[in-house]
C-alpha cells in the first residue's frame, strides 16, 4: 500500500467526515492443517458510509453473458486462441473521484502528526467505490 501510494497524511478539513479501518488477519494452511502464510490487510468500514453523502452509486462492471456467448463462438469459428489475465491487487489500482479520510489504523500512529488522517487517493478493500474504481 505504502509503495501505491493508497493514501497521504493530511488535516481533516472542518466538514470532512472520516471512514474508520481494521486490520483483518488470515492465516493459510497446507492439506495437513499445518500454517505455511500469515497475511495482513488494512480495510475500510464501509458500512458506515451514508449512500448520497459519502458515495453516489456502486456497481461491479461484468459482461453480458450473451456478450460471452458470442465471443466464444467468434473464438471457435476462426480458431483463435482466449487469453485471461488478473490484475494483483486490482482493487488497490483504481483512483477514486471522491475526497475520502481514513482513521489512521492501529500500528500507524506517527509521533510527528499525531493529528493527521488518511487521504485516500486509491481505493481500499471495504469501500462503497472500491468496485467501480
Amino acid at each position: 500500500m505504502k509503495d501505491n501510494q493508497v493514501w497521504r497524511l493530511v488535516d481533516l478539513s472542518p466538514n470532512g467526515k472520516t471512514v474508520g479501518s481494521k486490520w483483518l488477519f488470515k492465516k493459510k494452511t497446507d492439506m495437513d492443517g499445518n500454517v505455511h502464510t500469515y497475511k495482513a490487510r488494512i480495510v475500510e468500514k464501509g458500512f458506515t458510509q451514508t449512500y448520497r453523502v459519502d458515495y453516489a452509486e456502486t456497481f461491479l462492471p461484468v459482461a453480458d453473458i450473451r456478450a460471452i456467448r458470442i465471443l466464444i463462438a467468434i473464438v471457435v469459428f476462426y480458431d483463435y486462441e482466449i487469453w485471461k489475465m488478473d490484475v494483483k491487487s486490482a482493487f488497490l489500482n483504481g483512483y477514486l473521484d471522491e475526497d475520502i479520510y481514513m482513521v489512521k489504523h492501529k500500528g500507524f500512529i506517527d509521533p510527528k502528526h499525531p493529528r493527521k488522517v488518511c487521504k485516500l487517493q486509491r481505493s481500499i478493500y471495504g469501500l462503497k467505490q472500491a468496485l467501480r474504481s
